[in-house]
């Protein structure tokens, strides 16, 4: 039992640590393209126009039209 509250507080001191806050002069630097989710927009976006026209269906991006790829 002493473990598992060990092992719990510790878990919680280290989540606890993660967290900071973003000073405004730091910000540059989680905005460069490298930090990005998709480094590459236009490679996403197509990629996601390719699955959508394969499956003949869309959602949670915006998108429109049917499976016959002429969209």
């Amino acid at each position: 039992m002493n473990v598992c509250k060990l092992l719990f507080v510790a878990v919680l001191a280290f989540s606890m640590a993660a967290c900071t806050n973003v000073l405004p002069r730091q910000r540059g630097n989680l905005a460069l393209p490298h930090m990005a989710y998709t480094p590459d927009p236009l490679e996403f976006g197509f990629r996601q126009h390719t699955a959508f026209s394969k499956e003949a269906a869309f959602g949670g991006y915006g998108g429109g039209g049917g499976g016959c790829g002429c969209n």
